[in-house]
């Protein structure tokens, strides 16, 4: 069993960045894949990056490929996801989720864990 809880959302104007944190609890972080997706009011749950357990691979949304950035520290049972060049098109709840070892996958349904989530707020 997994818990994960976020932090770090907030209200940020356009351009700007911020950076999201997912604290996990248990022992075996280290062998989870790891994933942030969002949703957007009215929205469904989407994508948005993830990264492999060991941390040597990640992978994007087209929507956010080059401004953001996901990385993990096992020691530190933590994710983050770094948000550069924010549009307020990413105005979402963050999620952080967490599957058992295989590949990186998009589909939400594959994630067996999820935070409670945090809102980002990007203002035009």
């Amino acid at each position: 069993q997994v818990q994960l809880v976020e932090s770090g959302g907030g209200l940020v104007q356009a351009g700007g960045s911020l950076r999201l944190s997912c604290a996990a609890s248990g022992r075996t972080f280290s062998t989870y894949v790891m994933g942030w997706f969002r949703q957007a009011p009215g929205k469904e749950r989407e994508f948005a990056a993830a990264i492999s357990w060991k941390g040597s691979r990640s992978f994007y949304a087209d929507s956010v490929r080059g401004r953001f950035t996901i990385s993990r520290d096992n020691a530190k049972n933590t994710v983050y996801l770094q948000m550069n060049s924010l549009k307020p098109e990413d105005t979402a709840v963050y999620y952080c989720a967490a599957k058992t070892l295989g590949i990186i996958t998009t589909m939400t349904n594959e994630y067996e864990y999820w935070g409670q989530g945090t809102q980002v707020t990007v203002s035009s």
